[in-house]
């Protein structure tokens, strides 16, 4: 198989088409922050949002809304989407991911489910070294309610290169 771009440079991302779309719901309350230690697919072991690939159908915000649920056993209430990313790896798997913010939830307390085990953070401790190398670079943007858009080279889960505007989703 012959290897992607290792930078954004060699990457024509007007004609760049995702395999796969995707979300991710960051539940935000007071000063601290929802997180889960994910269990299976990609980035297991990592610490993460809840979040997973889109289905026939289902609109973005009912997509980050199911994956909460699915993977916390809780409905996250006003989620607001706050970004987007273009993640493009060495071996070809391209995803576009939808980054969305909640700042409640109803169900009682998050629950350990196959897909991960939940984690309270306080924002200013967030665990950046066992997340997803982009993760450093934008949750700050999400959590003081700024729009961001980025774009992303990965090999693995080693991050190669990127580009992020601030201000726009899209």
């Amino acid at each position: 198989m012959t290897l992607a771009a290792r930078s954004i440079a060699e990457i024509d991302w007007t004609s760049w088409e995702p395999q796969e779309s995707a979300t991710l719901c960051f539940v935000h309350q007071d000063d601290r922050l929802l997180l889960m230690r994910k269990k299976r697919g990609l980035g297991a072991g990592k610490i993460v949002a809840p979040g997973g690939r889109l289905e026939p159908g289902e609109s973005l915000l009912e997509c980050a809304v199911r994956e909460v649920q699915e993977e916390l056993q809780i409905t996250p209430t006003g989620v607001t989407c706050g970004g987007d990313h273009r993640f493009q790896f060495r071996d070809g798997y391209a995803i576009h991911v939808w980054v969305f913010r909640a700042t409640g939830f109803d169900g009682g307390e998050p629950r350990e489910t196959e897909e991960g085990r939940p984690m309270w953070t306080n924002v200013g401790a967030i665990p950046y070294a066992e997340m997803w190398q982009d993760n450093i670079h934008w949750l700050p943007l999400l959590l003081a309610g700024e729009r961001f858009t980025g774009r992303w080279v990965f090999e693995d889960d080693r991050l190669l290169d990127h580009a992020m505007e601030r201000g726009q989703a899209g």
